[in-house]
């Protein structure tokens, strides 16, 4: 299922294409070409003094990483994300060799936007999660303490609506996406006055 951005001009392809869907085709998979390419953008994403923050947990399904993962997950994206072909946790690097690490979550999402980019590019749908919990994360991978799990994403490939069963779930896959106009996210003179 497609649902690309309804933008006021032209964007990038992947950029419109990209969205965070909850229906994963349980039987697909994702080779691992497409995992080693999807790491790949991640890790080549700017950061801060060319310090790399980002880190992937990375979880194929069928392997333990992957049902590590995804009991770190709440309830609600359980519900889904079991279906997933991989599971994914983003985590900061907070300090290194040369002391604490400035901008550490900015560079992971830098780096997390380029993975679910290079998802698209490949045919596949990505979803970022904030459910879930760090604590299970840092305790099942034994992270260490500079090390802070931040982000859990899904990866596969898309599957019809009806797969999450529940109508309140299929019909909010199947809901129009909406982000606010441009006059009230980008300002000029001063804040709330439109840029544009």
């Amino acid at each position: 299922m497609r649902k690309p951005a309804v933008t006021s001009v032209p964007i990038a392809t992947l950029m419109a294409e990209r969205w965070s869907p909850r229906a994963y085709d349980e039987s697909a998979v994702v080779t691992p070409e497409q995992v080693r390419a999807l790491l790949e953008a991640a890790r080549w994403a700017p950061s801060f003094g060319n310090t790399q923050p980002a880190r992937y947990l990375v979880g194929v399904r069928g392997t333990p990483a992957f049902d590590a993962i995804l009991a770190t997950l709440n309830s609600g994206n359980r519900a889904w994300a079991h279906r997933a072909s991989l599971l994914l946790i983003g985590v900061l690097v907070t300090a290194n060799e040369k002391g604490d690490v400035p901008y550490a979550e900015y560079g992971l999402g830098l780096a997390s936007e380029n993975l679910v980019l290079q998802a698209v590019e490949l045919g596949l749908i990505a979803h970022q999660m904030a459910g879930f919990s760090p604590d299970a994360a840092r305790a099942a991978f034994s992270l260490p303490d500079h090390a802070v799990p931040k982000v859990a994403i899904a990866i596969g490939k898309p599957a019809a609506p009806d797969v999450l069963e529940e109508d309140w779930r299929i019909e909010r896959e199947k809901a129009e996406r909406v982000r606010l106009p441009l006059e009230e996210f980008a300002f000029g003179d001063q804040w709330g006055k439109p840029a544009l």
